[in-house]
């Protein structure tokens, strides 16, 4: 007797939690049908880019980085 109980409150636990689950979905898919065109999450993958001011034409560009030599990356 106790072994059905036991097995009836499992398959009842179970099929509250597919209910709950089932239940939160349908909230979800509702949420994303009502703002389909927003943002997920508001600022991923979006930056701030901040106007750099040009470099003033009497101060030349800083010079190019030197390129290593072939002997250089094999002694390394």
């Amino acid at each position: 007797m106790e072994t059905v109980i036991t097995v009836f409150v499992i398959i009842a636990m179970i099929m509250l939690g597919v209910l709950l689950i089932h239940r939160l979905n349908g909230r979800h898919n509702e949420r994303i049908a009502a703002f389909h065109y927003s943002d997920a999450l508001a600022g991923v993958g979006r930056r701030s880019r901040k106007s750099q001011p040009a470099s003033p034409p009497d101060h030349p560009s800083s010079p190019p980085h030197p390129q290593p030599r072939d002997g250089a990356a094999k002694d390394a």
